[in-house]
């Protein structure tokens, strides 16, 4: 199957570093335009002018996922530029992992704020311009954790899991005119676990973390499933590591 050369406009959020900076790479490299979103605006500058110097097109815009009206605003500026969004990469999130009884009550609010809010937030700022458009594609970035649950990761599974299930509503919902991909990534070497603040998490992690895979092998699941014809969706793919057990 030939995969579809068509330059695209592609919004990415949670830009700035993991997944996100890496899928920016390699689709700027594969010829789209590619408008990037995070809180870290220095890095996201920095990131524009290594694509740009390299011959690849990208923009960037300072976001916070979990403001709604931040969203909108980014994807409008991107609409009122280009005059459509291809792709809408709904990448941010958060993994602060802890055990229940820790009771990491406001870790666990900022993942739900990220992962699920930030998630919906996304949807309710592209959805309507891709209707309108009558075109377009949703790849949300959800996780191994959606299909599995390990301990100390009860919260970050249980968002992972809300991301997929609306993913799948949504994909339900639209027909045939908009595309709704899930991407779940096994252990991938970012930089989530700088997050988790409970030393248990922290340790259970650096050993789960043993065997993972680069970002840029997402980052190439990602472009496999934009590069398909439109009368083609790719609703989900799980990628991990070839010596995963989970």
């Amino acid at each position: 199957m030939t995969l579809s050369t068509d330059r695209k406009i592609i919004l990415i959020t949670g830009a700035s570093s993991g997944i996100g900076e890496a899928t920016a790479r390699l689709l700027a490299a594969r010829g789209h335009h590619v408008v990037l979103g995070a809180r870290r605006t220095d890095r996201l500058k920095a990131l524009v002018q290594d694509i740009q110097a390299t011959g690849g097109s990208a923009e960037c815009h300072t976001l916070d996922v979990t403001e709604a009206e931040d969203v909108r605003a980014f994807t409008n500026a991107a609409y009122n530029v280009h005059d459509r969004i291809d792709v809408m990469i709904n990448n941010a999130g958060v993994m602060p992992l802890s055990k229940l009884e820790a009771l990491k009550v406001d870790e666990w609010n900022r993942m739900i704020d990220v992962n699920v809010r930030g998630l919906l937030h996304g949807i309710a700022a592209a959805l309507p311009l891709m209707q309108t458009q009558r075109h377009g594609q949703f790849v949300n970035v959800a996780s191994i954790g959606a299909h599995t649950v390990s301990p100390a990761a009860a919260v970050y599974c249980a968002t992972k899991y809300a991301a997929w299930a609306i993913s799948e509503g949504l994909r339900q919902e639209v027909g045939g005119d908009i595309r709704v991909t899930t991407i779940s990534p096994g252990v991938t070497k970012s930089e989530l676990a700088d997050s988790i603040s409970d030393p248990m998490g922290r340790e259970e992690m650096r050993t789960y973390r043993q065997v993972s895979i680069p970002a840029s092998a997402v980052a190439e699941a990602i472009a496999y499933a934009i590069g398909q014809p439109s009368e083609v969706d790719v609703s989900e793919i799980i990628v991990r590591p070839t010596a995963s057990a989970a």
